[in-house]
């Protein structure tokens, strides 16, 4: 039976990092949990806590359309989409096959659409509803080497403004949440995919640097993004975005103060 006096909310990419540290916090917040991710035993400890832990591949129609269907039939309701679900590929634009570029952007903007789409007339029947967006502070500038994946991210950034203003009018929410670094797995499969496509080739010597830069940060842990979501969500009226994490707020303000050129130079700055 649905449970009417808690709200619902869906993450993506639940299985690990920050999808499962925002999970988690959510069911402590007094969500319904849905965990959803490719990995299912990989969310046991959601199951532990009360949360429901389900195979959801934004990469398969059929997955998305069989996990909100689910999530309906159970609960009646979705209060909270959490796109979640993402990873980094690195590699050399000339290097990077596009079949892994398709692969990136199908993963990382596709697949957010394709859920947003599943649960946006379930919103708009409650007359209420949040959507948050998990981009990266990679979504206002980019980094060498990972091309695709800032192109995904940028893409999510635009697609979230246009969403917004589309949906207000329901009384639904959209959010972007920008992380900086944060410590998880992210950064080493990221850095093992450049090493992998352009690490034995004319791009070879900055690959080896971008690889070296990871042993000299302290991110914090995935705790920093959660925490944005909670604010997000308990906030009467939202900011539209929220940042956090490794050099989040310095880079977004030197992005917005200097000039391409200029910007170009302090991030080159990283691989001398």
């Amino acid at each position: 039976m649905a449970n009417v006096s808690k709200p619902v909310a869906l993450v993506s990419g639940a299985s690990s990092g920050i999808g499962k540290d925002i999970a988690l916090r959510l069911i402590r917040e007094g969500y319904v949990v849905y965990g959803g991710a490719r990995r299912v035993g990989n969310m046991a400890d959601i199951e532990a806590v009360g949360g429901h832990a389900i195979a959801l591949d934004v990469t398969d129609d059929a997955s998305m359309t069989q996990a909100i269907s689910r999530i309906m039939h159970e609960q009646r309701r979705l209060d909270v989409l959490v796109n979640g679900a993402g990873y980094g590929q690195y590699g050399a634009l000339e290097d990077v096959p596009m079949t892994e570029a398709r692969r990136q952007m199908e993963t990382n903007l596709i697949g957010a659409a394709r859920l947003v789409q599943l649960c946006l007339p379930h919103m708009r029947a409650a007359g209420d509803g949040a959507i948050l967006n998990i981009s990266s502070i990679g979504g206002k500038f980019a980094l060498p080497l990972g091309g695709w994946y800032h192109a995904s991210k940028f893409a999510l950034e635009g697609y979230s403004d246009a969403l917004r203003n589309e949906v207000r009018q329901f009384g639904i929410e959209v959010i972007v949440i920008e992380p900086g670094g944060i410590a998880s797995e992210w950064e080493s499969i990221a850095a093992d995919e450049a090493a992998r496509l352009s690490g034995g080739g004319a791009y070879a010597a900055m690959v080896e640097k971008f690889r070296n830069m990871r042993g000299k940060r302290q991110a914090p842990p995935p705790a920093v993004v959660s925490n944005l979501v909670a604010r997000a969500l308990n906030a009467r009226r939202p900011a539209t975005r929220y940042s956090g994490g490794l050099m989040a707020r310095p880079l977004l303000f030197l992005r917005r103060h200097l000039s391409d050129r200029m910007f170009d130079r302090l991030i080159m700055s990283a691989f001398r």
